[in-house]
């Protein structure tokens, strides 16, 4: 799956791509690629947004994600004219999509796609429809998953709420199910 630079930035999106994917009790069902074009929007956005940020706040940030999705590193692609999407900005995505042969675009710019030309080799896919379909195949990690953020978020604030965040983001349907993982843990007593 190729990730969008627009999933890269939200830090809710982005916490749980990684920690699904980093899941060591569960192998997730997906691989996650990206290129230095998209890394580049990321790291422009966090800038933009974070003015005051000193640089190796930024760096580590970068220095965090390439870790996590090391492997995902796509660094030959063509911008060959094939995309045929309204914004000519997102020719990039879909070159490195095709590139490394992607199943699924992973963005929250659905309509900057054409989801519905017969030569794309991947489908367009928004987070909530993603994460719905990892939780389909793989509940167990998600369940891991919703531990861990549990851990993080009960060691820094005294109260969090899991969907809200998701919902926020634009995962309302996936919020619905993390929900659901939520009263099975506590009727689990875990």
């Amino acid at each position: 799956m190729f990730v969008d630079s627009n999933v890269l930035y939200s830090r809710t999106l982005l916490d749980w791509l990684g920690l699904l994917y980093v899941e060591p009790l569960v192998e997730p069902p997906f691989a996650v690629y990206w290129s230095d074009d998209v890394m580049v929007e990321v790291m422009h956005h966090l800038r933009k947004n974070n003015p005051t940020w000193p640089g190796g706040q930024i760096a580590r940030f970068r220095e965090r994600l390439e870790s996590t999705f090391e492997v995902g590193r796509v660094r030959d692609y063509a911008i060959d004219g094939t995309y045929s999407g309204p914004d000519p900005d997102d020719a990039h995505v879909h070159a490195a999509a095709t590139a490394c042969r992607a199943d699924y675009l992973l963005t929250c710019n659905v309509k900057h796609f054409d989801t519905k030309a017969d030569d794309l080799v991947y489908e367009v896919i928004a987070p909530d429809q993603f994460f719905l379909l990892v939780d389909d195949v793989a509940p167990a990690l998600v369940a891991a998953v919703v531990g861990r953020q549990i851990d993080y978020w009960m060691s820094r604030a005294s109260e969090i709420d899991l969907g809200a965040q998701l919902e926020r983001a634009g995962c309302p349907a996936f919020a619905q199910r993390i929900r659901a993982h939520l009263r099975r843990r506590a009727m689990a007593g875990a």
